[in-house]
């Protein structure tokens, strides 16, 4: 291989790696995560979300909310919000809205009231009300 051919290649190979630790680092790095959320348009009005304190002192695991995108729809950072790719109305085959992905009709069961109950019955200070957590206004 002449010296030219080899050079070449080292450069080639070098640029590739450093556009991988840029492309990299720029993934890590694209949104922290706020320490709290308003989650607005529910019917019971927003919902003020204390994410750090559910994922640092709760230690809620980020796969319990965040799933992995879908192929139809692929992320375009490490979390999104749910109305990212969520949106009412749903498209089909979906037929859950972002309020129902939460809590069913009654309001008195989902991945959040379920939690919640869990943690008071275990003697920890958790909402279970609907007003303890949507505030009109």
């Amino acid at each position: 291989m002449s010296r030219t051919r080899i050079l070449f290649t080292l450069c080639t190979a070098a640029s590739l790696l450093l556009a991988g630790a840029v492309a990299t680092d720029a993934w890590s790095q694209a949104k922290k995560a706020q320490d709290t959320y308003t989650l607005k348009g529910g019917p019971l009005g927003a919902v003020k979300f204390d994410h750090k304190k559910h994922a640092e002192t709760n230690k809620v695991a980020c796969e319990t909310c965040h799933h992995a995108s879908k192929p139809q729809k692929p992320a375009t950072e490490p979390q999104l919000a749910c109305n990212n790719c969520h949106v009412t109305p749903q498209k089909p085959p979906m037929k859950t809205n972002k309020m129902m992905a939460f809590h069913n009709p009654a309001g008195n069961a989902g991945t959040c009231i379920d939690c919640h109950k869990k943690e008071s019955a275990a003697g920890k200070a958790a909402p279970t009300k609907c007003v303890d957590c949507h505030k009109k206004g």
